[in-house]
Formats: structure tokens, C-alpha cells, sequence
């Protein structure tokens, strides 16, 4: 069956399609989410906040981040992020509360377990 002209949803990937693909080769999102742990009340795990953060920081935007969710608005967020994400849910409360958790484990043990990672593949 062919879609009708209303059911076609047209979304922006650019070049971070690309970023998105290769943090998902990387297990990035998944290693953040083990070091930070998650919670099964949270929309947005850990991991997805950071992947959102690095996408939007290679999406050549600098807006402060009271705005950042409307940097994926029209973009393919579900897509980058995983289902049932929309651009409302990368509020900066969300990410406040991930970079607090990042700072807590300490940046540079996380950014090392997954630089190592990197290094072994």
C-alpha cells in the first residue's frame, strides 16, 4: 500500500547521520549508560543525553542550552536516539541532571573507558 501525501514525514539527517552511525559502532551510548547507570522511569538514558550533546555539538550550533531541544526539532531525533524520543524530552534539565552524574563518576574515567574502547577495536 502507498502512503498518502499526509502520511509522509520528511526529516532532516545531514551529516549527522553519519555521527550518529558512528557513535552506534562505538557501543557509546551503552558504556555511558553502564558507568551512570540507568532508570527505568527515564525517556532519555544517559547515553542518549550524551549522543544527543555530541550531535548537537558537531551540528555547528552554539545556543545555550535552555534551547537545545529545539536544535531537533525536524530532525530525525527518534532515528539518532532511539524510539519514542522527540526533541521535547532533550530538555536542559535532562542534561543538567546527566552532565551532574558525568562530573560525579568522574569525566575523565568515562571519556578513557571509552577512548580505550576505541583504541582495542
Amino acid at each position: 500500500m502507498t502512503p498518502s501525501v499526509s502520511q509522509i514525514r520528511i526529516q532532516d539527517l545531514d551529516h549527522l547521520g553519519i555521527v550518529a552511525g558512528i557513535i552506534d559502532s562505538m557501543n557509546l551510548v551503552e558504556q555511558i549508560n553502564q558507568i551512570l547507570g540507568t532508570h527505568p522511569q527515564e525517556i532519555v538514558s544517559p547515553g542518549q543525553a550524551v549522543k544527543a550533546m555530541i550531535i548537537n555539538g558537531l551540528g555547528l550550533v552554539s545556543a545555550p542550552l535552555y534551547l537545545f531541544e529545539k536544535f531537533f526539532v525536524g530532525k530525525a531525533t527518534e532515528h539518532f536516539l532511539g524510539d519514542g524520543i522527540a526533541p521535547e524530552h532533550l530538555n536542559d534539565d535532562r542534561l543538567g541532571r546527566v552532565l551532574d552524574k558525568l562530573y560525579e563518576a568522574g569525566l575523565t574515567q568515562v571519556l578513557d573507558f571509552g577512548f580505550s574502547w576505541c583504541a582495542m577495536s
